[in-house]
């Protein structure tokens, strides 16, 4: 009933201001609008009095100084006044006689100058003035400004108080050391005396680092969940404006907010939008607006201390351009690094997305899970949103596992697409994919083929997918290196059976070249031996990269890209060796790809036999 009763006087209150607003503005409004209309029209005196010789005005009124005019009605019926003005010190009938004017002819009227004339005359001027000062304050009032014009010096964090957010940490899946980090950090919120009284402080700043759709602001968005203290959400770039000293003055109200509310964590995210390296924007000297905002962050959360109780939460997946000055200790104390989740983080996610979405009963999440390796949670709840859709599309009831498995090759290469190709594409495109899947399945140390399809997705025109058994942390050289072939064979498999070249292999040959210069200048896998040949930077404590980078002589890098070019050479020797050794099977599976365009691990494998040993663990 009090939520009821306030609304309506807010809304009273809003009317009657904007009532106020109009009457004030209202008389010069009448004023304007008779003007606008041409109901009235200024004359000057010798122009007024040449219409009334010529017999062009019905009567004039003299009130004081003014003179008005009165027309005969036009053909509308609207009556015409002209407004005019006499000096003080002559007669208005001894100008008319001086002009020759006939004063049988006009009627002159004398109209004395009464006080609600005289008000409304003052009122058209000075109400608007007053009208406007009024508007001008509601608006400030309305962008909460207070002292401030317009409030773009105020924060625009988003505060969520208690109960105000749903999302638990039962509600991440897949990350869970960076839910145990973040665990320590509410519970030294909700019971500080446990960790005071072994000497421990409040941990000031939390950095959440990893690639895009792992997970980060989801997790702040659980840390405002549990947490039962004020959360105020942010991200970088509201902190900048156009105005100079915005960014600036927006910190320091967001952080004195958050301390007289502490309790409290202050959620930033996109922090590289604000916290990159200072010097390295271009802006002459170095000062800049982004570069003021960041020195006010980093003045903020040096200043506090321990009975602020006030937690910074940050998030970036560019750690690299950070300012080292920001990520330091005693800023930053903890950086949480967010992967990609493995298999059992997978599962986790399933189990999480698929609730309020009806599956059939021969649904294989292991299955699943195994194939969506190097999927991020968002790609995971993304593939299961797309699957709900297939089936709807289809007039199914259940999402089946046909529906998950074109959902994860939509997410990840795209719709299919009809393409009207000839039939010499066609079979050029099956050798060419089949090249790929034959080595990559005949040489050890490789992932088995997942699928193998000439069925065109995004821009390319066919595609062989293959999916590791277990998650790989680590990779061999001699499991690189037929990595490469499988990447060639492709361009091989083309030579060998039509001794001709397309431009479909120019993405393969682009991986394969960027494989092979990280393993000559990042992996020391090459004849130049164990050393780093990259463009080296110097790096923090925290394996942050600044400074300028260290390039190599010409002569260094002639020999590292001979090196690369070996590398590339053995590796397409290789997948032309292993395809010549099995020609048959190559012509037997291009000819069934051609004939169905999609071949699944099962029926691929029945042709070509059951993968080579794997190497030994």
């Amino acid at each position: 009933m009090k939520k009821v009763e306030f609304k309506i006087n807010l809304n009273l209150r809003r009317i009657l201001i904007w009532l106020l607003i109009i009457f004030l503005f209202l008389p010069g409004l009448i004023k304007f609008i008779l003007g606008s209309t041409g109901a009235v029209k200024e004359l000057p005196l010798s122009t007024a009095i040449a219409e009334i010789k010529e017999g062009k005005v019905e009567s004039v009124q003299i009130r004081g100084q003014e003179l008005i005019l009165l027309y005969p009605k036009d053909s509308s019926g609207v009556q015409v006044l002209g407004m005019s003005r006499k000096e003080d010190s002559s007669s208005f009938m001894d100008q008319l006689q001086k002009a020759g004017v006939d004063e049988s002819k006009i009627k002159v009227e004398v109209v004395s100058q009464d006080f609600v004339n005289g008000l409304w005359n003052v009122m058209s001027l000075v109400l608007p003035i007053i009208g406007f000062g009024v508007l001008m304050f509601y608006i400030m009032k309305r962008q909460g400004g207070g002292g401030d014009v317009f409030g773009i010096g105020k924060s625009k964090a988003k505060l969520f108080s208690k109960g105000k957010q749903n999302i638990k940490f039962s509600d991440v899946a897949g990350v869970d050391e960076a839910k145990k980090e973040l665990e320590e950090v509410v519970d030294f919120l909700k019971n500080p005396k446990k960790y005071r009284d072994l000497g421990a402080r409040t941990p000031k700043g939390v950095l959440l680092t990893g690639p895009a759709g792992v997970g980060k602001t989801l997790l702040a968005r659980a840390v405002a969940g549990e947490a039962g203290v004020p959360f105020f959400s942010m991200a970088g770039s509201e902190f900048m404006e156009m105005l100079v000293g915005v960014g600036a003055s927006r910190v320091r109200d967001l952080f004195d907010t958050a301390k007289k509310a502490s309790p409290s964590i202050i959620f930033i995210d996109e922090i590289d939008a604000i916290g990159r390296t200072r010097g390295a924007s271009g802006g002459f000297g170095g000062h800049d607006e982004r570069e003021q905002t960041l020195n006010q962050i980093l003045v903020e959360m040096d200043g506090f201390t321990q009975t602020d109780n006030v937690i910074v939460v940050a998030a970036t997946n560019r750690p690299d351009v950070l300012d080292p000055a920001l990520v330091r200790p005693g800023r930053f104390d903890r950086r949480v690094t967010l992967d990609l989740p493995d298999i059992a983080g997978r599962k986790a996610i399933l189990e999480i997305h698929k609730v309020g979405k009806p599956f059939g009963k021969k649904m294989n999440w292991d299955k699943i899970a195994e194939r969506t390796v190097g999927f991020s949670g968002a790609d995971i709840e993304n593939m299961l949103n797309e699957a709900a859709i297939l089936a709807a599309r289809s007039d199914r009831k259940e999402i089946i596992m046909a529906d998950v498995e074109e959902a994860a090759m939509k997410v990840k290469m795209g719709p299919e697409k009809k393409r009207l190709s000839s039939a010499r594409e066609k079979k050029m495109t099956a050798y060419h994919e089949v090249g790929h899947a034959l080595v990559g399945h005949l040489l050890p140390g490789t992932d088995p083929i997942h699928r193998v399809s000439i069925v065109s997705r995004g821009m390319a025109l066919g595609f062989t997918m293959s999916r590791p058994k277990t998650d790989k942390l680590q990779q061999t050289q001699t499991e690189l290196e037929h990595e490469m072939a499988m990447m060639l064979g492709g361009r091989a498999a083309e030579r060998i059976v039509f001794d001709e070249l397309t431009a479909g292999a120019s993405s393969d040959i682009e991986r394969a070249t960027m494989l092979a210069r990280r393993m000559v200048v990042d992996f020391g896998m090459s004849n130049l031996g164990p050393v780093s040949l990259g463009q080296m930077v110097e790096s923090n404590t925290w394996g942050y990269s600044y400074g300028d980078s260290i390039k190599l002589s010409d002569g260094m890098q002639t020999k590292v890209d001979l090196e690369i070019k070996r590398l590339i050479d053995e590796a397409y020797v290789l997948a032309e060796k292993t395809l010549l050794q099995h020609r048959k099977e190559l012509d037997i599976i291009s000819a069934r790809l051609v004939e169905i365009e999609t071949l699944e691990q099962e029926e691929f494998e029945e042709l070509v036999g059951k993968q080579k040993a794997e190497f030994e663990e």
